[in-house]
C-alpha cells in the first residue's frame, strides 16, 4: 500500500474508530493488479497465450479451415472392436459400445465389485458406490502386485505427504490425528474383544 493511502486510512481510523481502513479500497485493488501483471511480451511466450485473440494474430490460423476437415466418415455405425477382456455394460444399454478401453481389465475383488454394480442400473445410488469402493479396492491391489513384483511403492510419495507437509500442514495433522483415532479405535475394540 502506497504512502499516501495509508496515512489517509490512519487518519479516517482516528476520527472514526469503527473504520476498519482502505479508505479507496478498489483504487489500491486496481493498483496491485496492474503492478502484479507482467508485459505483454511476456505473456506472449506463454504457450498459448492470446488464442482468443483476433484470427489473423493467432499462429495456427493458416492451418485451420472453417468449416473444419473432416477424415471421411463412412456412413452408419461403426466396426464392432474385437472383445478380448471383459467389458461391463450397464443393464439400461443393449450391448457393449463399438470401440472401448482394453488396458485396465477387471480382476480380483475390485473385479468381483465391479460386477455387482453392473448389474444395477445407473440411477440406482448403489452402483455408483460399489464402483468407488471397487476403485479404492483396487488402488490396495496395485500396493500387493507392486510387492509381488518386488518393487516397494512409495505410498506417503504418491498420496502427496510432502507436497500437503509444505501446502497445507493443518490439514495434514487433522487427517494424522483422525487417522491415529480410528486405529486406536480399532486396536481398543479388538483388545476388548480378546478379553
Amino acid at each position: 500500500m502506497d504512502t499516501e493511502t495509508a496515512r489517509r486510512d490512519l487518519a479516517e481510523q482516528q476520527h472514526d474508530p469503527h473504520h476498519h481502513g482502505h479508505v479507496d479500497y478498489e483504487r489500491q485493488m486496481d493498483h496491485d493488479l496492474n503492478r502484479h501483471s507482467p508485459p505483454r511480451e511476456q505473456l506472449q511466450l506463454i504457450n498459448g497465450w492470446g488464442a482468443d485473440l483476433d484470427r489473423k494474430n493467432r499462429p495456427a490460423v493458416p492451418m485451420e479451415r472453417t468449416p473444419p476437415r473432416f477424415i471421411h466418415v463412412p456412413e452408419g455405425q461403426p466396426v464392432q472392436q474385437a472383445q478380448t477382456v471383459e467389458v461391463f455394460c450397464s443393464p439400461e444399454r443393449p450391448g457393449i459400445t463399438p470401440i472401448f478401453g482394453t488396458a485396465e481389465p477387471p480382476k480380483w475383488l475390485s473385479g468381483a465389485i465391479r460386477r455387482l454394480a453392473y448389474k444395477l442400473p445407473e440411477n440406482d445410488l448403489r452402483h455408483w458406490l460399489m464402483l468407488v469402493a471397487a476403485d479404492r479396492v483396487n488402488m490396495v491391489e496395485g500396493i500387493v502386485e507392486d510387492l509381488a513384483h518386488g518393487h516397494v511403492p512409495n505410498v506417503l510419495a504418491e498420496m502427496g505427504i510432502r507436497s500437503e507437509l509444505r501446502h497445507n500442514p493443518a490439514g495434514l495433522v487433522r487427517k494424522a490425528l483422525i487417522a491415529t483415532a480410528v486405529v486406536g479405535a480399532i486396536m481398543a475394540l479388538r483388545n476388548r474383544r480378546r478379553r
